[in-house]
């Protein structure tokens, strides 16, 4: 079964409304004249909202995991695993988990484990393509962390990419944070880290392609 979020409501709609408007006006400049540009112009358009409309696909999933897993929070491809330097909160080592979501990927984010969220911040930035290094620390982007029952704390970012231009994120401080629900929604190409404890078991690799809810990608010590 699938649905459709409801960030993309009124993208779908105008994209019908607008599709709907070029179809007409094709046919009626070139259906009857030049059959063959017609013909192409239409597939065009077709495989364009096709497109558009998938972007916003949500397809029904069980979360799959015990309670000292680290879940999958978004479809897409593991492109980074390496000890860094987190220096917004944490400011310490820790273990970064990149997954890149290209226009293809279902765009819906969810929460990696259950807990509490302990932080939230929304920071604007520039829109580089997801996979430039830098784009960690200078897109737009989000900063979630949510703290485990044994006290541990996980953090995970939202990051806008080169097609991105809005982050949509739910989570405040104080909810309870629940592994595979929603917190949040990227419109278009972007990127999901996670910075997990040093020591912490990777169940992933580089070029590994994951699914948001199903994919474990490590277990908490």
């Amino acid at each position: 079964m699938m649905t459709f979020h409801r960030e993309g409501r009124s993208i779908m709609l105008g994209s019908i409304v607008i599709f709907l408007g070029l179809s007409a006006l094709n046919y009626y400049l070139l259906a009857c004249s030049i059959f063959g540009l017609f013909l192409f112009l239409q597939v065009g358009f077709i495989v364009l909202l096709y497109l558009i409309i998938q972007f916003f696909r949500i397809p029904q999933r069980t979360c799959i995991g015990g309670p000292e897993d680290i879940i999958c929070p978004a479809d897409g491809k593991v492109v980074v695993i390496e000890e860094v330097e987190e220096t917004e909160y944490f400011k310490d080592k820790r273990i970064q988990v990149s997954i890149f979501m290209s226009p293809l990927n279902v765009h819906a984010n969810y929460y990696p484990m259950s807990g509490e969220v302990t932080y939230t911040k929304y920071h604007p930035g520039l829109f580089l393509v997801a996979w430039h290094p830098k784009s960690s620390t200078d897109n737009e982007r989000s900063t979630c962390v949510v703290k485990h029952n044994n006290g541990t704390e996980v953090l995970f970012r939202q990051i806008a990419g080169a097609l991105a231009r809005r982050i949509c994120y739910y989570a405040q401080v104080g909810d309870k944070a629940q592994a595979g629900a929603e917190f949040g929604f990227i419109k278009f190409g972007s990127r999901v880290d996670l910075f997990l404890p040093l020591g912490t078991k990777i169940d992933v690799q580089i070029g590994q392609k994951v699914q948001a809810k199903i994919t474990k990608l490590g277990t908490l010590n």
